[in-house]
């Protein structure tokens, strides 16, 4: 039986470091959040990242902006954040609107402020094993899989989904460490058959069910990004993940649930990377000061 991931303790220990690293600031570090449309989903993930930055200590606000705002007035806001030195990390709240171009918004956030990992320059640098913001999900994932493996070097990993937001920079992050990495998307064939040789799982499409037991290789460690409301008989719905737990867990080494399993640690990784900007902002000022 699969060790069952507690990913609500490992990202307590994320936060801990948080709150013994901001000791080395000479203020609270400042994130803000754009949140843009009435997705229910978004609101209570944006509440539930504002109630733990403000229980930290941070400096956390939330900019809410009607569903039918325009491009240009969620590019000024951006502007504004930028500009603000006390705002140290900037989060714009996935998906925006249909009408909104996406990419062109995450190009707007000051990539030194990019809490989320987004723009072209940090993908740029993660893609390159140079530093900078590293998406919040791949970063937790990561964080999880080497608690349980610390050395990756020539471990097979495969990742199912390629998008900017998981897929891909989970596969640098995994290259990064030396792992050999195949990523399997909508249009890979025998995507079954490529999991049973692996050694890790990742899986991020948003496809309940989608990893069935008889995928995994046995001992395997099997993260589980995917995230589905499904309705439930009695009414209201429940979250789903991408992986058959209760298949998966009787072949894997370890697992993490869903909910609480890379959950957690996706808004404890925005608080580090919170104050890793924090921290680097800090710096830059000083050497500024000393020139």
């Amino acid at each position: 039986m699969a060790e069952t991931i507690d990913g609500r303790a490992l990202a307590r220990a994320v936060v801990e470091q948080v709150k013994a690293g901001m000791v080395a600031l000479d203020r609270a570090p400042g994130l803000a959040v754009i949140l843009a449309g009435e997705d229910p989903a978004s609101h209570v993930y944006v509440n539930g990242k504002v109630k733990l930055a403000r229980e930290i200590g941070f400096a956390a606000e939330v900019i809410l902006l009607p569903a039918d705002t325009s491009e240009d007035r969620v590019l000024a806001e951006i502007a504004r954040l930028n500009a603000r030195d006390e705002i140290d990390g900037i989060l714009v709240q996935l998906p925006l609107p249909a009408a909104i171009n996406t990419l062109r918004v995450m190009a707007a956030v000051d990539p030194e402020k990019d809490v989320d990992g987004l723009h072209a320059l940090n993908a740029g640098r993660l893609s390159q094993g140079s530093g900078g913001l590293i998406p919040c999900t791949p970063l937790g994932c990561m964080k999880i899989i080497k608690s349980l493996v610390p050395d990756l070097t020539g471990s097979h990993a495969v990742v199912i989904g390629s998008s900017n937001i998981v897929g891909k920079p989970m596969a640098a992050l995994l290259l990064e460490e030396h792992a050999t990495v195949t990523q399997a998307h909508v249009h890979t064939r025998d995507t079954q058959f490529i999991c049973r040789g692996a050694d890790i799982v990742v899986s991020a499409v948003g496809k309940p069910g989608l990893v069935r037991g008889d995928w995994i290789k046995p001992r395997a460690v099997v993260i589980d990004v995917g995230t589905t409301r499904v309705a439930k008989p009695e009414g209201g719905y429940r979250i789903v993940g991408d992986v058959a737990f209760d298949e998966a867990r009787h072949v894997a080494g370890a697992i993490t649930p869903v909910p609480g399993g890379v959950g957690p640690m996706t808004i404890a990784c925005l608080m580090e990377n919170t104050l890793t900007a924090a921290c680097a902002r800090a710096e830059a000022r000083r050497l500024a000061a000393a020139a």
